[in-house]
């Protein structure tokens, strides 16, 4: 990148952060009226069920290997199995192919799932819009994807951030906003905490049926990156449910297998120029347990000169000046924090507290039990934490923060809204934060990302 083209990145940098760099760590002066977060009712055309016998509903896609070539598509059929093919093809191609997948069922409870469909395309070809069918006979359903560039250092990319949504008025202001944010997020990094059912009597799992109509309009099109949050663990002994997790991975497979995963719920791809990593605070993450020994042998792998930017979602977050789910991450930072240095990590998304904040760049790996250093100090190896659990369910907002601000806390604000983070190059990313009630083109917040391995300048004292 050249002078001119840094001194750019730099003068907007400090234009849209003055405010927060100048003052130090910033509570927002935004107030946001205090209403009920309330379900959207089962009639609402928000869930509507598409016409004709047996249509494939609930349709949605994500990432289906490891670099970006395979996509796993979803769909459930209401009465019979029917087709389990997806029917695909190339842009301005006459040529189609088919793929075939498996149909599976659940039970919870008293609730009985339809048929729910997972189809894997693979060997596709980078940086292409397919089209893609579903269905049979009458009731055939057609989308479509574009797959992402090569995998390579300078390629530009934008992901979406969504965390804790459900399916409240609120939810749907907040998957709005997303879809008409002018930076067209590409694919869509969700952060944990689906549908709520389980805030229903019996975990009704009608509600995830109706949560699976409700974001087709984004995810049958973009790919949704799947994090499992507590409220997709489901697990209810007094009715008899004992298995955790079954209606999430029944409805959300992800391509964990590529990543030498050996459970659904941590995982890594690659998509353009990032590595991104899952990591899932509610399975066990201690010493010798799948989940750390897994992660212990996953970092290393990751080849900054080929995907620069490291990006790890968990649902819990490690840094959270919040008193909801206050420390609630803080064991799993204890085993993974100093890896995250050692790595680089460029940021960290995090959900489950339903309010938004950002952290500067810290750590507090020098702390052990003995020496009381117990503050996080600034650290330029360390990444960015950042809590986008503010997509409007049931459960309503986070407004109750801890006193003082913490001084690792740079900006937080008790709204609903979603994020962006635009890869530019290997060494500059512009990342925002946009609450629901603004237009749909405002930033409430936002910074420029300087790469950890290729440009590891502090970004808040460049924007000087």
């Amino acid at each position: 990148m050249g002078s001119f083209s840094t001194f750019v990145f730099l003068f907007f940098g400090l234009v849209l952060n003055g405010a927060v760099f100048c003052n130090g760590g910033k509570t927002s002066s935004y107030v946001r009226k205090v209403e009920k977060s309330v379900d959207m009712p089962l009639d609402s055309d928000t869930f509507k069920v598409p016409h004709g016998y047996n249509a494939p509903q609930q349709v949605h896609i994500t990432q289906g290997d490891h670099v970006g070539k395979g996509v796993i598509v979803s769909w459930v059929t209401p009465n019979e199995p029917g087709s389990n093919k997806v029917i695909y093809w190339r842009e301005n191609s006459k040529h189609k192919k088919k793929a075939r997948g498996k149909v599976y069922t659940y039970t919870y409870y008293n609730y009985t799932s339809a048929y729910i469909h997972h189809c894997t395309i693979k060997h596709l070809e980078f940086n292409t819009k397919y089209y893609y069918k579903v269905g049979f006979g009458y009731t055939v359903r057609k989308f479509w994807f574009v797959t992402p560039p090569a995998v390579g250092p300078d390629v530009p990319y934008t992901f979406g951030l969504i965390g804790d949504l459900g399916q409240t008025f609120d939810s749907n202001v907040t998957l709005t906003h997303y879809e008409l944010n002018p930076q067209k997020g590409q694919t869509l990094l969700y952060l944990g905490d689906l549908s709520y059912a389980d805030n229903y009597p019996n975990h009704d799992n009608v509600r995830w049926d109706t949560w699976g109509r409700f974001i087709e309009r984004s995810a049958a099109y973009q790919p949704w990156i799947w994090t499992a949050g507590n409220h997709e663990i489901d697990f209810a002994p007094e009715i008899g449910e004992t298995k955790p997790f079954k209606p999430f991975t029944h409805r959300y497979h992800v391509p964990y297998r590529a990543s030498n995963s050996t459970a659904p719920f941590w995982y890594s791809i690659k998509r353009a120029s990032a590595y991104i990593i899952v990591l899932s605070s509610y399975s066990a993450y201690g010493k010798y347990t799948p989940q750390y020994r897994w992660l212990q042998e996953e970092l290393p792998k990751v080849n900054r000169t080929e995907t620069p930017w490291l990006i790890v979602l968990a649902h819990s977050p490690w840094y959270n000046s919040y008193n909801y789910h206050y420390m609630e991450g803080e064991t799993m930072r204890v085993m993974y924090e100093s890896w995250f240095v050692q790595y680089k990590v460029d940021v960290v998304f995090a959900g489950h507290v339903h309010a938004y904040e950002r952290s500067e760049r810290v750590s507090n790996i020098a702390y052990n039990i003995t020496n009381g250093l117990s503050t996080p100090v600034k650290d330029q190896s360390a990444p960015v934490y950042i809590t986008v659990g503010d997509g409007g369910n049931i459960e309503g907002l986070a407004n109750n923060m801890t006193e003082p601000q913490p001084a690792y806390s740079v900006y937080r604000e008790a709204s609903f809204g979603h994020a962006m983070f635009s890869i530019k190059n290997r060494t500059h990313a512009y990342y925002s934060w946009h609450r629901n009630h603004d237009g749909y083109a405002v930033e409430a917040d936002s910074m420029w990302f300087f790469n950890r391995f290729w440009y590891p300048a502090d970004e808040y004292l460049s924007a000087h």
